[in-house]
């Protein structure tokens, strides 16, 4: 199933209003009888300066989705481009150079480095790669996060939501063509989530980002311009202008947990959060 608002040859790598795209992407773990499909043959485009938010079941491939998109992980097959760049069958070097230059990530488990300040952990992959930051932009990051004040506080004197604002500036601090967020509410109560989701909301708004979000929480969900279901591997529907009412119904045609009021998610191939090195965030 093809995502974009305009259907497009496979293939073809026009980026012109598209920030990634990818063209049967499939992605299979072990061999033989204990292969996974965790993504099967999956065509997406990511639209431009907006916000998706991708869901589904646990094991549905919706992280490794996210993953294979921003240069995570390997794909077994198919294509992926970051704009007008493809970036399956690049060299390693070149994937972190082009993750660290191009992309941003926030990560439930912040992946702030401890020893370091807010302001230091803010600018730290640009420092790594002994880059300059663009201080207007780096400012404007800084106060519309609220962080002018904490900026020379370390992690642990910060609080949850106080940190995963500053891992959402580390994302936007190098004006990144897409951010990447894996259930960056997780770890938060339900007052720093909607701050950070607010954020990520008036990023796309105001500073023109795109971002992706792969979340399980349909209020989250709500903040973005489209919702892609996915399961068993590929894209079955998706939703533009989502509410968190819909998007609760929706999961629940694909979810019988869902559908039988049952809590808990067992862990998949496809659905683990990744770990990423804070030289590439």
């Amino acid at each position: 199933m093809s995502t974009a608002a305009a259907e497009h040859a496979p293939g073809r790598a026009e980026a012109d209003g598209i920030a990634a795209r990818a063209r049967g992407l499939t992605k299979a773990y072990g061999s033989g009888e204990t292969t996974v499909l965790a993504l099967d043959s999956v065509d997406v485009d990511i639209a431009r300066g907006r916000f998706t938010a991708v869901m589904g079941p646990s094991g549905s491939g919706k992280s490794t989705l996210m993953h294979c998109l921003a240069g995570l992980d390997s794909v077994s097959a198919g294509q992926v481009w970051l704009g007008d760049t493809e970036i399956t069958g690049l060299k390693d070097r070149e994937l972190t150079r082009l993750r660290r230059d191009r992309v941003g990530f926030v990560f439930q488990s912040f992946n702030l480095v401890p020893t370091l300040s807010a302001g230091e952990n803010i600018t730290l992959p640009m420092d790594i790669a002994g880059r300059a930051p663009d201080q207007e932009w780096l400012d404007r990051v800084i106060d519309a996060l609220g962080l002018r004040d904490r900026l020379t506080h370390r992690p642990a004197q910060l609080s949850g939501g106080q940190q995963q604002r500053v891992a959402c500036a580390r994302a936007l601090a190098s004006r990144p063509e897409l951010i990447f967020a894996d259930e960056p509410t997780g770890n938060l109560d339900s007052r720093s989530g909607l701050e950070v989701l607010g954020f990520l909301r008036e990023a796309v708004d105001a500073l023109g980002q795109t971002v992706v979000m792969v979340t399980h929480d349909p209020s989250a969900a709500a903040h973005s311009d489209l919702v892609l279901f996915l399961g068993d591997g590929r894209i079955v529907d998706e939703m533009p202008r989502p509410t968190a009412q819909a998007v609760l119904e929706r999961l629940k045609r694909f979810d019988p947990l869902r559908a039988t009021g049952g809590e808990g998610e067992a862990s998949a191939p496809g659905d683990a959060p990744g770990d990423v090195p804070g030289s590439e965030g």
